[in-house]
């Protein structure tokens, strides 16, 4: 069987790709392995990246994601230049709350956290900035999906839909409904798809020319849900900070 062989870009981007949440340390063993790599070429690549700044060695031998790399990705305007924006209209909604106030975006067929703002009472979830769900398993990811062009909710209802819960949706056809339901009331709301216990509250977050560019929730424990009470909330936030992007409703057909 022959084996294509890889390109130095392919190379470099798959030791990078060796980190993530569960493995933000990792020995220069580590990064061979975790990047399908000969210790030689990891070797001499992590050398490369670490004097670029692009990973860090500590004092134990062991490599970090190095500031160079935070530096570039404060540049995307999906990153952190939202986050500034949209980060008094956040901090409003946590007030209203004191429950977990997200901000997300979409990559692919997930939902990616910018912001996460939480109380000490707040209920527990499994999200931190950077992690990624599954766009039908979290209200933000539901918000985002709802409005995405036919073909492409086609294409995702058709695919494997992961359960997290016995509450995750995992049927195409009540995926589908759902989606009708958050294009219908401009919010979604997702009860115990990740964990059993929490419950969120999302609506669509629209950029200058009406589409949608973020999605923003607050998850509370599903217990105590009150959702009525939540939804003014979450969709005043998200109205702000499309309107601090440059959204004009007035302008545009549909509801945010």
């Amino acid at each position: 069987m022959t084996t294509v062989a890889r390109s130095a870009p392919d190379r470099l981007l798959a030791v990078l790709a060796a980190f993530d949440h569960g493995h933000p340390a990792l020995s220069l063993t580590d990064i061979s392995r975790r990047a399908g790599l000969s210790l030689t070429t990891a070797h001499r690549l992590a050398g490369a990246l670490t004097e670029w700044g692009a990973l860090e060695r500590d004092a134990d031998g062991l490599y970090h994601v190095g500031l160079r790399l935070w530096e570039l990705a404060a540049l995307a305007p999906r990153g952190l230049a939202l986050r500034q924006i949209a980060l008094p209209y956040l901090e409003d909604l946590y007030e209203a709350t004191h429950e977990n106030v997200q901000l997300a975006v979409r990559d692919g067929t997930e939902v990616v956290y910018i912001e996460w703002l939480s109380g000490r009472s707040a209920v527990g979830v499994h999200i931190r900035v950077g992690a990624r769900w599954p766009l039908h398993a979290t209200g933000v990811g539901l918000a985002l999906l709802a409005h995405e062009p036919p073909a492409f909710q086609q294409d995702y209802c058709a695919g494997p839909l992961a359960a997290f819960t016995p509450y995750t949706i995992t049927d195409p056809a009540r995926l589908r409904r759902s989606l009708a339901e958050v294009r219908r009331t401009g919010v979604a709301v997702s009860s115990r798809q990740v964990t059993d216990d929490a419950l969120s509250v999302a609506s669509a977050v629209r950029g200058a020319t009406g589409q949608v560019a973020a999605a923003v929730s607050v998850v509370v424990p599903q217990a105590d849900a009150q959702v009525p009470a939540l939804v003014p909330a979450v969709r005043l936030a998200a109205r702000g900070i499309s309107r601090a992007l440059g959204w004009h409703p007035e302008r545009s057909v549909g509801d945010g």
